[in-house]
């Protein structure tokens, strides 16, 4: 096998990875540990790889694998970035009120209504964010915390 075949097959293979990460990227029922698990382990592949293509002189499949690793590190370090979980700070009972679609007066099963529904559909393993997550939770705990009816908006 020549040089140039070995380089052919390297990039073929991560071609394959690569669509194999944006598949998996784009399916929302995987969880965020299944997906950095796998990054972890195809990142280490392609370093390995990167390696063994240098050792043999096949620089430009070795930089291809290096690109992906550096590709698959850039996105652990952006998922690693996500919103604190305490939903950034305090919220105030309006802010509150609007982020779970609720009208003023709203009552304690009115609250707990609104949140499971968009909890259901914004959960980070349903394929919403922490940070929405999380100021879901940040506005259901202010307005059950302040107590529910027309004296919610009074108490800011």
């Amino acid at each position: 096998m020549s040089a140039i075949d070995a380089a052919m097959n390297l990039v073929a293979l991560g071609l394959i990875v690569l669509c194999g990460l944006v598949w998996l990227g784009r399916r929302q029922t995987r969880s965020t540990l299944d997906r950095r698990l796998l990054r972890a382990v195809f990142s280490a592949l392609a370093a390995l790889g990167a390696v063994v293509c240098g050792l043999r002189g096949i620089w430009p499949g070795s930089l291809l694998l290096l690109a992906l690793v550096a590709w698959l590190a850039a996105k652990d370090s952006a998922v690693g970035s996500q919103p604190r979980a305490d939903g950034g700070g305090d919220i105030t009972a309006r802010e509150a009120l609007a982020v779970l679609g609720l009208a003023d007066g709203a009552g304690r099963a009115e609250i707990v209504a609104a949140y499971r529904r968009l909890m259901r559909r914004d959960h980070p393993d349903h394929g919403g964010t922490p940070g929405l997550a999380a100021r879901l939770n940040a506005a259901r705990d202010r307005l059950l915390r302040a107590g529910r009816g027309s004296d919610v908006l009074s108490r800011d």
